[in-house]
């Protein structure tokens, strides 16, 4: 495959903002709660630079474009939150958590309402906002969906912990440090095992699918672009 630099600016550029993006928003509610710990260090900013992860936010993207991947995510550089210096460290948690994948369906509906300008623009202009805004909005509706599955250290994983009893609570986040472990077993080693015996284990990233495309077409709705 012949990348160019139209595919990485079409591709690369939603996700580096909707990454991006994400993380300031967990920085910014942490403040607000009480939490200074990422405020100190800069990370309550939209500059991507201050986010970056060169491996995480560039090489993997553009690895997983340039091999025909399915499926583009990436990450940024974890925004640091010291949840128990927030006012109430429960329920801070959650909305800490909560705001990336909000800001994402924000970023989500901005996208989708910005394609109602595009026959603005001369056709090659109009053609790059046209793809940019497509991607921006597939990619923040597939990190915010993702990000809330209920497993530690993902942003859905820190609202279970922060809502349910602290029986469930306590049991569910000490599986954060293996939560990554977890999340490659059952996205790429569960279903790699099961075509070994014709067996569809595919299931999470089914419902992660399926759950995307209502979104998304959700959203389009709501924007008027139906």
């Amino acid at each position: 495959m012949n990348i160019t630099l139209y595919d990485l600016s079409v591709w690369v550029l939603p996700l580096v903002i909707a990454i991006t993006f994400h993380e300031a928003a967990h920085g910014f509610v942490a403040h607000r709660l009480g939490d200074d710990t990422a405020y100190k260090l800069g990370r309550v900013s939209f500059n991507p630079i201050r986010h970056i992860d060169p491996f995480g936010t560039l090489i993997l993207p553009a690895i997983l474009l340039i091999s025909h991947s399915p499926f583009l995510f990436g990450y940024a550089k974890p925004v640091p939150v010291n949840f128990r210096a927030l006012r109430n460290p429960r329920i801070g948690m959650v909305l800490v958590a909560i705001a990336g994948p909000v800001t994402n369906i924000v970023l989500a509906l901005i996208a989708a309402a910005a394609f109602h300008g595009v026959g603005l623009l001369p056709a090659n202009a109009a053609q790059w906002l046209f793809d940019n805004l497509k991607n921006a909005l597939v990619i923040n509706v597939i990190l915010a969906i993702f990000n809330m599955m209920p497993i530690p250290p993902l942003d859905g994983g820190r609202v279970a912990v922060g809502l349910l009893p602290r029986v469930l609570a306590l049991p569910l986040a000490r599986l954060e440090p293996f939560g990554m472990l977890i999340l490659i077993g059952v996205l790429i080693l569960l279903p790699l095992v099961g075509s070994q015996f014709g067996l569809n284990l595919d299931v999470i990233s089914a419902i992660l699918r399926t759950t995307t495309g209502y979104v998304i077409r959700l959203i389009l709705i709501v924007t008027g672009n139906t």
